[in-house]
């Protein structure tokens, strides 16, 4: 069985921990020209140019921002639905929803970015064309970034929100019918089923599930934001996270070292975060800890 696991541990090892010596370019002004020990060695001025350049609180507190709405979000909802799919009773219907739920999962964020420049272009889109046979004046999407917030928001649960509620759903379905016959001889309704039952046994995955996503909390959804919104500078104020801002810098400057600083702050953050969450999680209910 170790044997087993032996092609699992190779593939992280080559793909995660090997990459790990890359963390010497976030100290170095990298240069193509040279191999990666022998650029020169400039200690913090990465991490200096990033405080210093005035956005990275910005920056920092968007993605936090944007991820946490994912998050919680993503989850309360993914929860709701399925708990009420579990409790849809016709097998072919509750087949059809869920492939129907899970189908936008597989769409493509380039896919995604034309549906919604067709929806919300100020020309010709689907929102500005249904104004106009009312009445109404225009409104330019692109022209107004706090509505990006809210857009960004939903089209992220719209595409997510599918598999999300599968890995609950599959949850559900391992729960025992046999707590559920007790309660129904005890004479609980199914709100009280729900509240007493199902949910309980939600929390574990659910606790799993928010580590897990913490650890990556500082790195954003970098294809929904740069597709969406693209080169557009009139949102970058509330749209822009550190992803797309690295992106656009070594556009321009190539430059290696100040690309790796903020890797290296993203994950250190995230290191954190986890760590604080599981060890308050631990001492809440060490069952649910991750280690």
């Amino acid at each position: 069985m170790f044997l087993m696991l032996l092609p699992t541990l190779l593939f992280f090892f080559i793909n995660n921990y090997l990459p790990m010596v890359g963390i010497y370019y976030a100290f170095t002004k990298f240069s193509f020209n040279t191999s990666l020990f022998q650029a020169e060695f400039v200690g913090l001025q990465n991490f200096k140019f990033l405080w210093q350049s005035g956005t990275l609180m910005k920056l920092t507190m968007n993605t936090i921002g944007y991820n946490l709405a994912f998050i919680v979000l993503g989850n309360v909802l993914a929860i709701v639905v399925a708990v009420l799919l579990n409790e849809i009773r016709g097998a072919f219907f509750k087949k059809i929803t869920q492939s129907v739920m899970f189908l936008p999962y597989f769409v493509s964020f380039v896919i995604l970015s034309v549906i919604v420049y067709n929806m919300f272009n100020y020309d010709n889109g689907f929102l500005n064309t249904l104004l106009a046979q009312f009445g109404y004046e225009p409104v330019d999407v692109y022209n107004k970034p706090y509505v990006w917030i809210f857009l960004i928001i939903i089209f992220y649960l719209w595409k997510n929100l599918g598999y999300s509620m599968v890995i609950y759903l599959a949850t559900i379905t391992g729960i025992s019918e046999e707590y559920y016959e007790a309660a129904k001889i005890d004479g609980a309704n199914i709100f009280q089923r729900i509240w007493n039952i199902t949910l309980p046994m939600l929390k574990p995955t659910f606790v799993i599930l928010l580590l897990f996503a913490l650890g990556s909390i500082m790195k954003g959804q970098f294809d929904l934001f740069y597709q969406l919104v693209g080169n557009n500078g009139i949102l970058y104020n509330t749209t822009d996270i550190l992803d797309t801002y690295v992106y656009r810098s070594l556009k321009v400057t190539f430059d290696m070292g100040m690309a790796s600083a903020a890797g290296v702050y993203q994950s250190m953050f995230g290191f954190v975060l986890v760590m604080t969450v599981n060890t308050i999680i631990r001492k809440i209910n060490e069952d649910y800890a991750l280690f």
